[in-house]
């Protein structure tokens, strides 16, 4: 059985979200040597370093094209190709017009709830071919319970049409021994500073953050609040939220760090706040448990699915709600040290061989053998 994948999402410097995802699965079916299961990646550009190597079962093809890599040029390619029995898509979009049976992974729906963060070109891609791959696809893997819930209210299918099968996360993206030269860049104190990572975007929903910070300083004031992420949609509103508060010294906006830094930060950080209205899956919460870290999250979407009873919860919608969850983890050290066991424990029920054992399957039972 020969499995054609779209690698593109793996095939870049930096890895977030679905690269991270996409990059574990090939790593994963990289290791798998079975002489009756073959995989072939379909790139537009040469594999770069941090891709899986090649050998006879694992193999890269590159399809150069600069625009509707998927649409256009990928399927012209697989028309004449018998030798793919599935085509796995890890990002929403399948190829059009393919006579192979498709699986596709959906890993959230924010561009259907939240419009207005996506630019018109990428809303359309988003809305369209979304909608043709979900219609075209044989499968639907959903990354929780959540998102499967929103595809089925969003689309005509059936419950057997989507599988649930959760991210993975591995230990070993968390090093134990890491320098600590991003505490001395941003001047910070071990466990004087509340961490988030994320998008800075609307839905998720810092300015909550950012003002129970603001009141939460005048009890703790050495405190510092550090913003780890890309700038996205509706950026300047957070900066002028910050500027209006008087906060330009004690909130850094960080951009985007490696994950030597990332580590440091989770590792030293008093807590990790992830305050989003919506998220498919939510991995920089198991990212924080397994450095140690606390956990205080909404109470909304997936975050609860993922973080269990490891998780200190607020209402999204409350920054007082969020400030006296801040304020009882300060005060209640048993709390603190419970957080910190528990999501250990937690994060162990996540893995990404579990993942890709639960993805193969379904990638393997959609063939039209045997029917």
């Amino acid at each position: 059985m020969n499995i054609g994948i779209d690698g593109n999402e793996a095939n870049v410097e930096k890895h977030v979200g679905v690269s991270v995802y996409t990059l574990e699965l090939l790593k994963h079916f990289a290791k798998l040597k079975q002489g009756d299961i073959t995989f072939t990646i379909f790139l537009r550009n040469e594999p770069k370093i941090c891709m899986p190597k090649e050998h006879g079962g694992f193999t890269y093809e590159v399809i150069p094209a600069k625009v509707l890599w998927s649409q256009i040029f990928l399927p012209y390619h697989l028309l004449f190709r018998s030798d793919i029995d599935v085509f796995f898509a890890p990002a929403h979009y399948a190829p059009r017009f393919l006579k192979q049976e498709v699986v596709i992974t959906i890993h959230d729906l924010s561009y259907i709830k939240y419009p207005k963060e996506f630019l018109k070109k990428d809303l359309y891609k988003l809305n369209n071919w979304t909608k043709y791959s979900v219609m075209k696809a044989r499968k639907i893997i959903a990354v929780s319970k959540t998102t499967k819930k929103d595809i089925l209210n969003t689309f005509q299918l059936s419950e057997d049409d989507v599988t649930v099968v959760y991210n993975g996360f591995s230990k070993t993206n968390i090093a134990s021994n890491v320098p600590n030269d991003v505490l001395t860049k941003y001047e910070l104190n071990p466990k004087k500073y509340l961490l988030y990572v994320g998008t800075l975007q609307p839905r998720k929903n810092v300015p909550t953050l950012i003002e129970a910070f603001k009141e939460y300083r005048k009890q703790q004031s050495e405190f510092k609040l550090v913003l780890v992420g890309k700038k996205g949609w509706l950026f300047d509103k957070i900066y002028a939220k910050v500027q209006e508060l008087n906060l330009e010294e004690h909130v850094i906006f960080a951009g985007f760090e490696t994950d030597e830094a990332l580590t440091t930060l989770y590792k030293n950080a008093f807590c990790f706040v992830l305050p989003s209205f919506y998220e498919g899956f939510g991995i920089p919460i198991l990212e924080a448990m397994s450095a140690g870290c606390p956990v205080v999250t909404s109470h909304a979407s997936s975050l609860p699915e993922i973080g269990g009873e490891a998780c200190l919860y607020f209402d999204p919608n409350d920054q007082n709600d969020l400030l006296e969850k801040l304020e009882k983890l300060t005060s209640d050290s048993k709390l603190y040290s419970t957080l910190i066991t528990e999501g250990k424990k937690r994060v162990k029920e996540f893995s990404w061989s579990k993942c890709a054992e639960e993805t193969l399957s379904l990638l393997m039972n959609a063939t039209k053998i045997d029917q």
